[in-house]
């Protein structure tokens, strides 16, 4: 018997069109007939045209609307523009709730072609697309608009990565903008339709387990309190405390939560007083995936409730901070076409990393790539000014000067478009210190404080003007304030080296020793935490273990020399200067190349 061949499947890369009526039933409902009439007046006076002069074809009618096939997706836009301008022009003299509109789809595909259909995940990305589409809009796919940026004389706005219906990957989306603005869903249906915002939270009010509803006032203040000190977070979106606390004491579905008030996060907790401790449990959720991104308890004993209550809020909205930063740069690197703030938490990200010359190149790069997208962006600006600051504090410069200058100019840019950024200001209190304006940094960091009361950042670095003051005795305290806002902190080996070189300038080299270890124990990538450890230890007699930490050092930074340090006059104060001296002679008994 002789096997017949395999009948061969036709396949074509298309562009897809989907479109539908919206609210068909609805109009069938009111009234069919002309319901009816009016569609196919539509079909052949505005749509089958359209279609036509652009080449395409209309593959099949489906009720309440209609699928059809383009050669490009140039030629699918321009379709899909013309019949809905046409279409729009004709409902104007009916009846609102009369009004027949339809909604758009398109996307580039690989489909299956049979004479009357078309199959495949082109086709169903594009009913999707069409189903978050506005009445009357037009909604396409990243690889759509790859093809028709700059080619059909309309913008389109950036919807972000979209969860749509059975298809198992997020999908980017843009929708036609009309007018100067994106064609938008009815706020009601806004939630349900477009991509959740970036740093979108919602407080949820914090279960009192106390078994006493008198302490209830105290489980509600922590939930206000985080709820105001999280929105000072940099481009955040949180939810009102009205609004949250219209979940309380209710059994809720943190999915459905994400999706009636359209964030991507959820923090919720509980407060539980024994007899004189104070227990508070708290969990990050990803109201998406509906997963735990981060959970934390704070065990305190009772003291001044109110005073309590602030410190458990400032140490769960600097710790909040960087988780939810790191989430969101996780989400960026998923993203096919990153948008500046995708670029900006990347570009953070690589900071939190560690203080490495390549770090902080690659958070340089991805900060340069969003002001290449926006040049305004205040945290492209931001990181900008960071990454310069860092490069110099950190001695991974040999020009650290021109560095602290290039750090200064973009804070200040900044701090132009946005007077009032508590991160710009502690940024350039940094640089001031660095380059002995040293009264300037304070009160630039002081007004951090007054923007920010939990910059943990600004304390450090008052705490290290003091140390360049000649005042090193003070630095500690500084420090531990900063530890005890945001004691699990990505960057807490810088803090632990300040106090440690304040430690070294008071002659307190065993409790130096003790911070650097500390400070190596945080990040082991810090090559300048190495080299004090170095110093250190030589000052204390332990040669040996002096050497293998320079060796550490220099496997991180090989063009370390002792002459980085001496190069630039951070502070004029004899007592600064007679501790860096002794820094430097202890880095060369263990070894460090002099330059």
């Amino acid at each position: 018997m002789v096997q017949e061949p395999p009948v061969r499947i036709e396949r074509r890369l298309s562009a897809i069109l989907a479109a539908d009526v919206a609210g068909y039933s609805r109009l069938m409902h009111n009234d069919e007939e002309a319901t009816h009439a009016r569609m196919t007046a539509l079909l052949a006076d505005a749509i089958e045209p359209a279609i036509a002069e652009h080449r395409g074809r209309i593959v099949k009618n489906t009720g309440d609307g209609f699928l059809a096939e383009f050669p490009s997706a140039v030629e699918a836009v321009r379709a899909a523009i013309q019949f809905q301008t046409r279409v729009h022009e004709l409902a104007v003299g009916h009846a609102e709730d009369r009004r027949i509109l339809f909604r758009v789809g398109i996307n580039i595909g690989d489909v299956i072609v049979e004479p009357h259909d078309i199959f495949g995940d082109g086709v169903n990305i594009a009913a999707r697309l069409e189903g978050i589409a506005e009445a009357g809009g037009i909604c396409i796919s990243s690889s759509a608009y790859d093809h028709v940026r700059g080619k059909v004389g309309v913008e389109f706005a950036d919807l972000g990565e979209q969860s749509l219906k059975n298809i198992d990957r997020p999908v980017r989306a843009y929708t036609l903008i009309d007018g100067g603005e994106p064609v938008l869903h009815d706020v009601r249906a806004m939630s349900a339709t477009f991509s959740r915002p970036r740093l979108s939270i919602v407080v949820l009010p914090f279960a009192n387990l106390s078994g006493d509803p008198s302490q209830d006032y105290f489980a509600d203040g922590v939930t206000e309190s985080l709820t105001t000190d999280l929105s000072r977070i940099a481009r955040s979106f949180v939810i009102g405390r009205h609004t949250a606390f219209t979940y309380k004491g209710k059994s809720v579905d943190l999915k459905q939560i994400g999706r009636e008030l359209n964030v991507r996060y959820a923090l919720e907790g509980s407060v539980q007083r024994g007899d004189n401790r104070l227990r508070v449990n708290v969990q990050l959720v990803d109201t998406e995936a509906g997963t735990h991104l981060w959970a934390d308890r704070f065990d305190k004993a009772i003291g001044d409730l109110f005073d309590m209550q602030d410190e458990i809020v400032s140490r769960l909205a600097n710790t909040l901070k960087g988780e939810l930063i790191a989430v969101e740069a996780r989400r960026a690197q998923r993203s096919t076409h990153p948008d500046a703030m995708d670029l900006n938490f990347q570009g953070q990200a690589y900071i939190y990393k560690g203080i490495t010359a390549k770090n902080l190149s690659t958070a340089r790069d991805f900060f340069k790539r969003a002001l290449a997208v926006d040049t305004r962006s205040v945290a492209a600006l931001v990181g900008m000014a960071m990454v310069d600051l860092l490069t110099a504090a950190g001695l991974l410069s040999e020009d650290r000067l021109a560095r602290f200058s290039a750090a200064e100019e973009m804070a200040n840019e900044a701090l132009s478009i946005y007077p009032n950024h508590a991160t710009a200001h502690w940024v350039l209190g940094g640089v001031y210190i660095y380059t002995g304006r040293v009264a300037q940094g304070v009160a630039e960091c002081e007004e951090a404080l007054r923007l920010d009361h939990n910059a943990a950042y600004a304390h450090g670095f008052i705490g290290l003007a003091k140390y360049y003051m000649g005042r090193a005795a003070e630095t500690e305290g500084h420090v531990l304030e900063a530890l005890r806002l945001s004691p699990r902190d990505k960057t807490i080996y810088l803090w632990a080296s300040t106090v440690a070189i304040a430690k070294l300038q008071l002659g307190l080299d065993t409790e130096a020793a003790v911070w650097l270890r500390r400070t190596i124990e945080a990040n082991r990538n810090f090559a300048f935490g190495h080299f004090l450890l170095a110093a250190t230890l030589s000052l204390l007699g332990t040669l040996d273990e002096a050497r293998a930490a320079v060796r550490a050092g220099l496997a991180l930074d090989p063009d370390f020399t002792i002459r980085r340090i001496i190069a630039t006059r951070l502070s004029d104060n004899p007592t600064y200067l007679t501790g860096r001296e002794r820094i430097c002679d202890g880095m060369r008994l263990a070894g460090v190349p002099e330059g």
